[in-house]
């Protein structure tokens, strides 16, 4: 199959190739500002689909849209008509169609001079009105309030709201790039409204965002079970400052070895890294409340355990050889100690964040 897709450089067009690439599809025409009318004629010759994503978002100049909505599409179509060519066109329009703004009109033009090719050309035509684009490549300061944000909160850039209540209508890249692929080979409906699609006041999407900033340098890890969250999370990486990928976990070192906390969550608790030096045993203490999860990652070690108020200890052999989790359960006073030759590695997990007016933290050697 040979693809031809319009704004291939675009927000878009780049999530929608790479998702193709991903998919087996390899023979992409990329058309760009610098393809001449020749190439792209050409390419209308070969193409088996055609992906419709080049247009104009924002300009100072009205005739900017119509050239680049209306006159783009025009010679896109009389391309493919003039060569013969029936093959499948799928449009990524806007929900501005339905406005009047200028915007609006030039994308509900397309639509026209496509529903027109289709009809003339007998070929299936695919629109999709689409509502706001976030997600990964976008260009901040352009078309995108949410790249824009994202990459003035990201580096301390003031943002500009002008009306915090205002709703606006959003689509994750990754939803929009299946929908569009997955759909590409279906009878559907000419005009397809995107149904899934998350709805947030600017002042939502603003105020999650300068959470998130605050959360990552404090280690917390944003809620992953609200799906806009995580993704708005993993937007708001990717627009990091390449030099500010970093944040420094405190190690509390001693001739023992030493203890990181690395992540922190609000309801599931935090991890850390804990380093025990060779013979050394750390632990001795028990919890009411408090659970824990230990996993050797390297080294040798044995953690033991003794319920409170009995004799028996318990022993578990433990080994980066062979990773294991061990519960830790309440009620146990237990330690671990470094058996081998090596510094013992350990990744703990505990089921709440340590809070020192309240530690649940009892000492009782096993």
């Amino acid at each position: 199959m040979k693809i031809l897709i319009t704004g291939s450089n675009g927000f878009v067009g780049k999530n929608l190739i790479s998702e193709l690439h991903n998919r087996g599809f390899q023979n992409i025409y990329k058309v760009t500002r610098e393809t001449n009318d020749e190439q792209l004629e050409n390419y209308c010759e070969d193409a088996s689909i055609v992906f419709h994503l080049a247009g104009i978002n924002r300009s100072t100049n009205n005739q900017d849209f119509e050239d680049g909505n209306v006159g783009l599409t025009n010679k896109l179509l009389n391309f493919l008509r003039k060569k013969n060519n029936k093959c499948p066109v799928i449009f990524t329009s806007s929900i501005q169609a339905n406005l009047d703004n200028i915007y609006g009109v030039s994308k509900r033009k397309a639509e026209k001079a496509l529903l027109l090719h289709s009809e003339q050309n007998k070929s299936k035509v695919q629109i999709y009105r689409v509502p706001n684009v976030f997600g990964k490549w976008s260009k901040p300061n352009y078309n995108s309030v949410i790249a824009t944000f994202c990459y003035n909160i990201s580096r301390d850039i003031p943002i500009t709201i002008n009306d915090g209540n205002s709703k606006i209508k959003l689509i994750y890249i990754d939803d929009l790039v299946n929908i569009i692929i997955n759909n590409m080979d279906k009878d559907t409906d000419k005009v397809i409204e995107i149904e899934k699609y998350y709805e947030k006041t600017v002042k939502e999407i603003a105020d999650l965002l300068k959470e998130f900033k605050v959360m990552r340098m404090k280690k917390f890890i944003s809620n992953v079970e609200n799906e806009f969250e995580k993704r708005l999370y993993s937007t708001f990486l990717s627009y990091l400052p390449t030099n500010d990928l970093s944040v420094e976990a405190k190690m509390n070192i001693d001739d023992r070895g030493s203890f990181t906390e690395l992540f922190k969550t609000v309801d599931r608790g935090q991890v850390s890294i804990n380093i025990s030096k060779p013979g050394i045993v750390k632990g001795n203490h028990w919890h009411h409340t408090k659970n824990e999860k230990f996993a050797v990652v390297s080294g040798e070690g044995i953690i033991r355990f003794r319920r409170y108020g009995e004799d028996e200890v318990i022993e578990y052999k433990v080994n980066g050889d062979k990773i294991e989790i061990i519960d830790i359960p309440v009620g146990y006073t237990h330690n671990i100690e470094n058996v081998g030759v090596n510094d013992l590695v350990t990744v703990m997990w505990v089921n709440e964040i340590f809070d020192k007016e309240k530690p649940d933290t009892y000492f009782l050697e096993v």
